[in-house]
C-alpha cells in the first residue's frame, strides 16, 4: 500500500504510484471505500512529452495512482487536487509554454493541459466505467468537470473536456511451466497484464509469483473458461507437441490479439502443417508468431520474456492504431520488418531454437 500524502504533504520520494499505467483500480479502491477522489486526465501535449493525452492520476483518502511527466509536475498537480477535492470546482492545469507557473518546467520542453476534477464514489459514469471493466467492454468517458457520461459510444456536448476510451485491460496467457514460461508470466504481471499461467496436470500448489492466476486443465478448456477476447494474447511454450498443438487448436480460430509459439524455426514447417492437416483455416495460420518474440539474440528465460512481451506491446500498439493484429509498427511504416510477424511469412533468425 503506497504511502499516500495529504494537502500540506510532499509526494513520495519513489513514485512508485506511477507503475500501474490503468488507474481503474485505484478508482475502485476509491469508490469502494465510499470517497470522494480527484481525477486528472492529461487532455493536451504539444511539442512532445513523456505521456500521451487520455494519461490519467488518482487522488483520494488512501489511494495515489499515475503520472504524468516524471517529476516535473505531479508534486503540483496533487496540490491543486486536493484543493478540487476540497471546494469541487474542477481545473484546467497548463505547463510549459504560456503557463501561469513559469517556475515548474518541462525538460523536455513541451506544453501539456490538464483537466482536474472531483468524482463522487457514487457518479453513475464512474459506475458504468468500473462495470465495463469487470466486464471487458470497452467504453468512453466524457466529462466537463459537473456533468459526466460513460457508454459505447456516448455523444460530448459543448464545454467537454475530457474524452477517454478505455478498453479492456490486456489479458496474457501462458501455456507451459518450464523457467521460460515463468519468466514471461513474471514480466507479464509486472508489464500491467492481467495473467495466467495454464499447466495441465501441473503441481497443486500455485507458482511463487504474486497476482498470477493459475490452472490445471487442459489447454482446450482452460482456454475456454478465460475467453479469447481481441485484448488477450496467448503464449504457447511448453516443449510438448501434443499440449502446442490443443493450446494452438483453441488460440488460432479464437479472437485472442495474439497467439505466439515457442520453438525452433527447423521445426516450424511441421508444426504448420500438421495443423494444416487438422483443418486449420489458412487465415488462423496466418495469425501464429513463431518463432516467438522479437529478435533480440537472447535466450535466456528473462531474455525470452523480454521479447515476448516486447513483440505482443507492439502488436497491441499496431492494432490500436488501426493496423491488422499481426502487423509490427515497422511493417505498418514501411520500413524493413525487424521480426517476422507471422509464421507463414518470409523467415526471421528465431531467438530461441528450443524444442
Amino acid at each position: 500500500m503506497i504511502d499516500v500524502p495529504g494537502p500540506d504533504s510532499p509526494l513520495p520520494e519513489w513514485p512508485t504510484f506511477g507503475l500501474d499505467e490503468d488507474v481503474r483500480p485505484a478508482l475502485r479502491r476509491a469508490a469502494e471505500a465510499g470517497n470522494p477522489l480527484v481525477l486528472a486526465t492529461l487532455v493536451a501535449v504539444e511539442g512532445g512529452g513523456p505521456r500521451p493525452e487520455g494519461t490519467q492520476m488518482v487522488f483520494a483518502e488512501g489511494v495515489l495512482a499515475g503520472y504524468f511527466s516524471g517529476g516535473c509536475v505531479e508534486g503540483d498537480v496533487a496540490g491543486h487536487a486536493w484543493a478540487v477535492l476540497a471546494d469541487g470546482q474542477a481545473r484546467r492545469l497548463v505547463y510549459g509554454e504560456g503557463s501561469p507557473w513559469p517556475d515548474i518546467r518541462l525538460l523536455c520542453g513541451a506544453r501539456i493541459e490538464i483537466f482536474v476534477e472531483r468524482v463522487g464514489p457514487h457518479d453513475p459514469a464512474l459506475a458504468e466505467l468500473l462495470a465495463a471493466e469487470a466486464e471487458r467492454r470497452p467504453v468512453t468517458y466524457l466529462s466537463d468537470g459537473a456533468r459526466r457520461s460513460c457508454g459505447p459510444d456516448p455523444a460530448p456536448w459543448p464545454g467537454v473536456q475530457v474524452v477517454r476510451r478505455h478498453e479492456p485491460r490486456p489479458r496474457l496467457v501462458i501455456v507451459g511451466g518450464d523457467p521460460t514460461a515463468l519468466a514471461i508470466a513474471e514480466l507479464g504481471v509486472k508489464s500491467g497484464f492481467e495473467t495466467t499461467l495454464v499447466r495441465p496436470k501441473g503441481p497443486s500448489t500455485p507458482p511463487p509469483i504474486p497476482h498470477l492466476a493459475y490452472r490445471r486443465d487442459d489447454p482446450g478448456p482452460a482456454l475456454a473458461a478465460i475467453g479469447l477476447d481481441p485484448w488477450t494474447y496467448v503464449a504457447v511454450a511448453t516443449h510438448d507437441l501434443e499440449t502446442d498443438r490443443e493450446a494452438l487448436k483453441a488460440a488460432l480460430p479464437s479472437r485472442a490479439g495474439y497467439v505466439g509459439l515457442l520453438g525452433a524455426r527447423r521445426r516450424l514447417a511441421g508444426r504448420v502443417a500438421e495443423l494444416e492437416d487438422m483443418g486449420m483455416p489458412a487465415a488462423a495460420l496466418a495469425r501464429l508468431h513463431a518463432p516467438i518474440g522479437l529478435d533480440i539474440g537472447g535466450k535466456a528465460p528473462f531474455e525470452v520474456a523480454v521479447s515476448v512481451i516486447g513483440e505482443i506491446t507492439a502488436v497491441r500498439y499496431a492494432r490500436a492504431s488501426g493496423s491488422a493484429s499481426t502487423t509490427s509498427p515497422a511493417d505498418s511504416a514501411g520500413a524493413s520488418a525487424g521480426r517476422r510477424s507471422s509464421a507463414l511469412d518470409a523467415l526471421k533468425t528465431p531467438i530461441s531454437e528450443e524444442s
